[in-house]
């Protein structure tokens, strides 16, 4: 099946975004990014956002067959993946994220640049950029430090250290881990729409003022370079066959 963006709007206000892309776990591609990004456009009657994934996962990450080097140019593969999941971070309204089962990679992303996360019993987070060998972008390193500290950060993009749902919940990066987490997640959203929309929003975009500490024009330019060298690099290359062959990278530093 090809993957899909269902949009459901129900009432009082809340807008559920649910991924389906079975053969890859929701993982998601430049087209599942386009129907993300449409999703996203301001409308009048959406109060709050529900993001979650369809057949007991969350999100599986980005599809590594899509990614490879450095567009001639001079876009990176995960371009199209920054710039949705800033649109999201910073939309006007507030978002859930629903996490049942595994949220991988960009999925773990997606959580994070959401307002709040609800996790299930079983929810799985992982950062595996390391063993991909690509330097993630800056905007998501910032996020999962914002929610988890510098040090805890690390941890989870350096050694790819798996968390589950009480260890994600004690970190932070869950705000809930309930059995029923999709009640509790959908009684969030009931909360946030209930309130008023203007003020709501209004401290939404304070508190991304607040803790954003913007870049200088060299600092950013040379993140960018970075993450360019690593996306054409050999290890990159052999961390995708790798990850799609199920077999442990051998990486040479190339």
């Amino acid at each position: 099946m090809e993957p899909s963006l269902e949009v459901e709007d129900r009432e009082g206000g809340v807008r559920v975004l649910t991924l389906s892309h079975p053969a890859r776990r929701n993982a998601l591609n430049d087209a599942l990014l386009a129907r993300l990004d449409a999703a996203l456009e301001p409308a009048s009657h959406v109060r709050v956002l529900l993001v979650r994934g369809a057949g007991g996962t969350f999100c599986a990450g980005y599809d590594l067959t899509h990614l490879g080097p450095p567009g001639a140019d001079g876009r990176l593969p995960d371009d199209t993946l920054v710039e949705c999941l800033l649109k999201l971070e910073r939309h006007a309204v507030p978002s859930v994220a629903l996490v049942q089962g595994a949220a991988v990679g960009a999925g773990f992303d997606l959580a994070a640049s959401c307002d709040f996360r609800v996790g299930a019993p079983d929810a799985l987070f992982l950062m595996p950029p390391a063993k991909l060998g690509i330097v993630y972008s800056p905007e998501g390193l910032a996020r999962a430090t914002r929610l988890v500290g510098l040090s805890r950060a690390k941890q989870l993009f350096l050694t790819a250290r798996k968390l589950d749902a009480r260890e994600a919940l004690a970190w932070g990066l869950l705000d809930l881990c309930e059995d029923d987490a999709e009640a509790r997640a959908f009684a969030l959203c009931e909360t946030l729409a209930g309130h008023a929309p203007g003020a709501v929003s209004g401290m939404k975009e304070s508190f991304g003022l607040l803790s954003r500490a913007p870049l200088g024009d060299e600092a950013q330019a040379r993140l960018r370079a970075l993450r360019a060298k690593a996306f054409g690099s050999e290890d990159a290359k052999e961390g995708r066959e790798a990850f799609l062959e199920k077999r442990p990278p051998r990486f040479t530093g190339r």
